[in-house]
C-alpha cells in the first residue's frame, strides 16, 4: 500500500475485513505531546485498532518473529512498527528507538502482556499481568510532558483460526520458548470490538526524583499497577 500512512493503512484493512469497532473517550487522548499507548493484546489486529480509535499513528515496538515472517513482516512495516532485537540488546534497543520517538513527540505503543497474550490469547475481557519495561522507559526519558495513555480493547464477537505452526515460528525466531511447542499460532479475528480509552497518567518531576536508588522499584510497581489497574477497570465497562 504505497503511499499510505500507518493511519491510512490501519484503516483500510480494518474496513476490507469488516471490522465494527466502537470507540469510547477519544477525549481522552493527549494532542501534540509524547504519548505511550498501553493496551492489553490478543491479535494482530490490535496495533490497526489503537491507531484508528485515537485517531493517529503509533509506532508499536512487537516481538522480533514479527519482523522476520513473510507477509507479517510487510505488515509491520506498513504500519510503521519496530521490531525488537532477538538477543542480549533487547531491552537497550527498544529503550534507546522508544525514547527517540518519544522525544520528536510522536506516540509509541507497546504490549506489556508480551508473546504469551498471543500464542495463548486469554478469555475476552481477560489479560494477563503486565511486564514492567513500559514503566522503566517512561521514568528514564528526558521528556518534560509525556503521558502514558491505557487504553482495553475489549471485542463482543471474534474467530479465532489456526494461523502457522509454532515449530516454523521458531525457525525466525529461535530465542523465544514459547515457540518451541507443538501447536499452532492463533489468528483472532473481531467481528466488534469496544475500544475504551482511559485517562492519561502523566510523568510528573516527582515520580522521576523517586525512580532511583531502593525506592526505584516502588515507583515502577505504582506506575505498573495504575496503568494495568485502570485497563481491567475499562474491560469490565466494555464487556456488554
Amino acid at each position: 500500500m504505497p503511499g499510505l500512512s500507518p493511519l491510512q493503512v490501519s484503516q483500510l484493512m480494518l474496513m476490507s475485513v469488516g471490522t465494527r469497532m466502537y470507540s469510547y473517550h477519544c477525549d481522552r487522548v493527549p494532542k501534540n505531546c509524547a504519548v505511550l499507548v498501553v493496551s492489553n493484546h490478543r491479535s494482530v489486529m490490535d496495533a490497526m485498532l489503537l491507531m484508528s480509535a485515537i485517531d493517529r499513528p503509533i509506532r508499536f515496538a512487537c516481538h522480533h518473529y514479527m519482523g522476520q515472517v513473510p507477509v507479517m513482516r510487510e505488515i509491520v512495516t506498513q504500519l510503521g512498527c519496530f521490531p525488537l532485537d532477538s538477543d542480549k540488546n533487547r531491552q537497550s534497543s527498544f529503550f534507546h528507538q522508544a525514547i527517540e520517538l518519544l522525544k520528536s513527540r510522536q506516540a509509541v505503543g507497546v504490549f506489556p502482556e508480551g508473546t504469551l497474550s498471543m500464542v495463548q490469547p486469554p478469555q475476552p475481557n481477560h489479560m494477563g499481568e503486565f511486564h514492567r519495561g513500559f514503566a522503566h522507559l517512561v521514568l528514564r526519558a528526558p521528556i518534560d510532558e509525556l503521558a502514558i495513555l491505557p487504553v482495553a480493547i475489549s471485542p463482543q464477537r471474534e474467530t479465532i483460526n489456526p494461523a502457522i505452526p509454532l515449530k516454523v515460528l521458531s525457525f525466525f525466531d529461535p530465542a523465544e520458548p514459547l515457540f518451541d511447542q507443538e501447536g499452532w499460532h492463533p489468528l483472532v479475528l473481531y467481528q466488534d470490538v469496544n475500544i475504551l480509552i482511559g485517562h492519561p497518567i502523566w510523568i510528573t518531576s516527582a515520580q522521576r526524583a523517586d525512580y532511583q536508588g531502593k525506592y526505584a522499584k516502588k515507583a515502577v510497581v505504582e506506575l505498573v499497577d495504575r496503568a494495568q489497574t485502570e485497563i481491567k477497570t475499562l474491560l469490565h465497562q466494555g464487556y456488554f
